[in-house]
């Protein structure tokens, strides 16, 4: 019976534009532990309005937003104000990006600003 592959394709061609892309916000504590305790990809990234490096990173996650292969969260942490959350995962710097998938470090990096270097390190936790 065909029947149902044929309306499984027609469903997804008709969902695929409303398919998930690279959100951007800003980091709570509430988002990031909503997030991990859903086991869903989330992703940090520190970022200082002073650094010019984290806004090179800014734009290029801006241009990632409609990539639809990105179904994850980014959550800005303001470097300068969240102090023990650095402590706490070791953050040296601005312009850091740490990427997880539920609670699992699956990738960090940082000073990175190519749009590849970036969406390979998001893609990690897909």
């Amino acid at each position: 019976m065909k029947t149902p592959r044929i309306l499984l394709a027609i469903a997804l061609l008709v969902l695929a534009p409303w398919a998930q892309a690279l959100e951007v916000a800003p980091y709570t504590p509430a988002a990031l532990a909503e997030a991990q305790a859903a086991g869903k990809p989330v992703a940090l990234h520190f970022h200082a309005d002073w650094c010019p490096t984290c806004r090179a990173q800014q734009k290029v996650l801006d241009g990632l937003k409609q990539d639809k292969s990105l179904d994850l969260t980014v959550l800005t942490v303001d470097y300068d104000k969240e102090k023990e959350l650095k402590q706490t995962l070791g953050v040296r710097s601005q312009s850091t990006l740490i990427v997880y998938r539920g609670k699992e470090e699956k990738a960090r990096s940082a000073g990175e600003t190519t749009s590849g270097q970036i969406k390979t390190t998001l893609q990690s936790a897909l």
